[in-house]
């Protein structure tokens, strides 16, 4: 929590000086759009996930984001700029298991699907530069975890070619064996720093598509006053659509 407050009071002065800093022509305002592909990795991630789970990147779950982009120029020739923005994006993470042996003689295959969607705020403070349409962004992002919600379902298939779909309770065991609800979150740290890496293009009309990789560095693993914090965190790819709209 400290080192939230501390990065967001930075952000905001650094916001505010760079805007006084710079032509007020310069500065734009748009919207982004795009899909999120994440999921969570580390030593202890399966204290969140149970067993079974895979963090390969063939196996991220499918999200979404959108929200609001800013762009403030530091140099008289727009080379160098600050790009803050401030999204909702659905991130979390998916697992499938299939089971094809031991079961009834008129079942071919049990299949189970189990997701845990996060939906957060994020804000990306970041470092931009724009050389001939192309750009590269770096920087910090400061997340917010305002929902979660767990949901698992079983699929059975028979050999004559039907099935069956059963949606299961999304109540789960958190690290410490306590069940929860299907929308708690208190097994999950509410806030998050991330890293930030990121590579696009945009045209002078100002629409652009962006490829991002965002790496956090909090344990999403609440565990309050444990000194050996156990290891989870949050991976996501967003692909954007943006469009920044000149204010003046």
């Amino acid at each position: 929590m400290k080192k939230f407050l501390t990065l967001t009071a930075a952000a905001a002065v650094a916001s505010v000086s760079f805007a006084q800093a710079q032509d007020a022509g310069g500065f734009r305002l748009g919207v982004k759009v795009g899909g999120t592909f994440s999921n969570i990795s580390g030593d202890n991630v399966n204290q969140i996930t149970g067993p079974n789970y895979s963090s390969d990147l063939g196996d991220y779950k499918l999200g979404y984001n959108a929200g609001l982009s800013f762009s403030i120029p530091l140099s008289s020739d727009g080379f160098f700029s600050f790009a803050p923005e401030l999204l909702y994006n659905r991130k979390g993470y998916e697992i499938e298991t299939k089971q094809t042996s031991n079961l009834g003689a008129n079942i071919k295959s049990v299949e189970e699907e189990q997701k845990r969607v996060l939906h957060y705020i994020d804000v990306p403070l970041l470092a931009k530069i724009n050389a001939g349409g192309l750009f590269f962004e770096l920087g910090p992002q400061v997340s917010y975890l305002f929902g979660s919600k767990n949901k698992s379902q079983t699929t059975t298939k028979y050999v004559d070619g039907t099935k069956d779909k059963v949606d299961n309770d999304g109540g789960f065991l958190d690290y410490s064996g306590i069940k929860r609800g299907e929308s708690s979150k208190s097994d999950l740290a509410q806030f998050d720093i991330s890293g930030v890496a990121g590579v696009g293009y945009m045209t002078e009309g100002g629409i652009s598509l962006g490829l991002r990789y965002a790496r956090g560095f909090n344990s999403l693993i609440d565990t309050k006053d444990t000194d050996n914090e156990p290891k989870a965190f949050n991976n996501a790819f967003t692909l954007q659509l943006g469009y920044l709209i000149p204010t003046k």
